[in-house]
C-alpha cells in the first residue's frame, strides 16, 4: 500500500483532516458512488456510527466491508466475534 493521503472533510461543522493509504481512498470513492453520495455524506455517515473507535480505523473497516460484501458467494459480513 501506499503513504498516506490527507483529505480535508468537515463533519458536523468541524473541519478535519483525515490520513488514508490511496487504495482505502479509492474503495470509498466507490462506495459513495455506488451509493449516489458525496464523499462528505459517506464520511459523515461513517463518522456517526463509528463508537470509539478512530474515524481512520472506522473508515478502513468500513472499506474491507464492502469489498468482503462484494465477494461472489457472501451475503453478510459479521463483526468478526464468531
Amino acid at each position: 500500500m501506499g503513504s498516506l493521503k490527507k483529505r480535508s472533510v468537515n463533519l458536523a461543522g468541524h473541519a478535519t483532516s483525515l490520513a488514508l493509504e490511496p487504495e482505502f481512498w479509492r474503495a470509498l470513492e466507490m462506495a459513495a458512488a455506488a451509493e449516489s453520495l458525496s464523499m462528505a455524506a459517506l464520511i459523515q455517515r461513517i463518522d456517526t456510527g463509528r463508537g470509539e473507535s478512530s474515524l481512520a480505523s472506522a473508515c478502513r473497516v468500513f472499506a474491507l466491508k464492502q469489498a468482503l460484501a462484494a465477494q461472489p458467494g457472501r451475503e453478510e459480513v459479521g463483526d468478526g466475534r464468531g
